[in-house]
């Protein structure tokens, strides 16, 4: 397989050059004006960030895409799916709420804000793929029925995952409540007793009402209810809740790799990764914590595949800096002869799985080129 083009521009800026003219000649150089984009809808896929949490791609990046679309005559708008796990994004009112709080609204984005999946995450279209584990993935419609897809994707750390780039957002993160449900439909939390303290957080957190308190103020969860979110595990600040990571993240990284092919499917696409605010865990809890890397740039490609891998390189590649991190603190784990950041953050996850099985089904290649802009 050839290898694929990834290009990336540094957050180095002078008197006449800003970063947002940087995005903008970036995203030029990789090649995204020989999308037609005339008459076309845009869907502009971005993660709007729970509130609390600060380490979202900046509204101002997404804006500078919108109006570029729009001088090359496309009618983009800006999108997100409905979460599975309780918070301020499982519903599209709420949902819209934390995006305008967050400063992703029409005002500053030049555009539309679209929930895609509907008022209660039930709004989809089913893509026949006829995959591994996915034959029909469901899709939010508004992203399904859009004619063109560009991912904006903030890159971090990931619990389930390992790291979270353009697949994590575009196949977990389109989908709608049902199709995250299957992806995450492997992924059950256990409770380590032991570590139990009965505060009741995961309790109040569950919203599914999975999980009660027992005679002995120890969390247990019913798995007739329980639909394999996670939030539990956020919420838990004791080590208590915890997925049994084995062959369920594997199952899940490639469902989300299936999805991601749903999602781009017979359709013009292009992707940009902000490598910066390198956050331990995903952008869904309403906190983040200090990076495990510094600022590095951003990066864009046609191939979401080779732009995730070359993300991950340039992560493991950077300058440490001993600032009290979860990188710092962790034991660290070598890969291929490199100290890997997401493998030591997370040592039971494996970020491979789900490039490895993107590229076998077509949908990038783990080979690349990097072209700095």
């Amino acid at each position: 397989m050839a290898k694929s083009k990834v290009y990336f521009t540094d957050f180095k800026t002078k008197p006449g050059l800003n970063m947002l003219d940087k995005l903008e000649n970036l995203v030029k150089k990789a090649g995204i004006e020989t999308i037609n984009f005339k008459n076309k809808f845009v869907a502009i896929k971005v993660h709007f960030g729970e509130p609390g949490n600060l380490a979202y791609i900046r509204p101002n990046y997404v804006a500078r895409i919108v109006k570029l679309i729009k001088s090359l005559g496309g009618k983009p708008f800006v999108t997100d799916a409905n979460t599975l796990y309780t918070g301020r994004r499982s519903n599209a009112l709420d949902h819209l709420e934390a995006a305008y709080e967050n400063g992703f609204n029409p005002l500053v984005l030049g555009c539309h804000v679209i929930i895609a999946d509907g008022l209660k995450g039930t709004e989809y279209r089913e893509i026949e793929v006829n995959l591994k584990h996915t034959q029909k993935a469901k899709i939010g419609s508004a992203i399904a029925d859009a004619d063109i897809i560009i991912s904006m994707n903030h890159f971090k750390g990931h619990e389930m995952t390992g790291f979270g780039g353009a697949i994590k957002n575009i196949g977990m993160g389109s989908g709608s409540r049902g199709g995250k449900l299957f992806m995450h439909s492997s992924s059950k939390p256990v409770i380590k007793v032991s570590k139990c303290v009965g505060c009741g957080m995961c309790v109040k957190s569950c919203a599914q009402l999975a999980i009660t308190l027992n005679e002995k103020k120890k969390a247990v969860i019913d798995y007739e209810k329980c639909v394999g979110c996670g939030q539990c595990v956020a919420v838990c600040q004791f080590g208590a809740a915890t997925v049994k990571w084995d062959e369920a993240a594997s199952i899940a990284s490639e469902k989300i790799a299936e999805y991601t092919y749903a999602v781009l499917k017979d359709k013009p696409n292009f992707h940009i990764n902000f490598i910066m605010n390198i956050s331990p865990d995903c952008d869904c809890w309403s906190h983040n914590d200090i990076p495990i890397a510094p600022d590095i740039g951003i990066a864009a490609s046609f191939d979401p595949v080779a732009l995730d891998k070359a993300c991950v390189d340039l992560v493991n590649s950077s300058t440490f800096i001993p600032a009290g991190s979860i990188f710092e603190k962790a034991k660290h784990i070598e890969v291929d002869g490199k100290i890997d950041r997401f493998k030591s953050i997370h040592p039971d996850t494996d970020w491979r799985v789900a490039l490895k099985h993107a590229q076998e089904i077509g949908l990038g290649s783990l080979e690349y080129e990097l072209i700095k802009v």
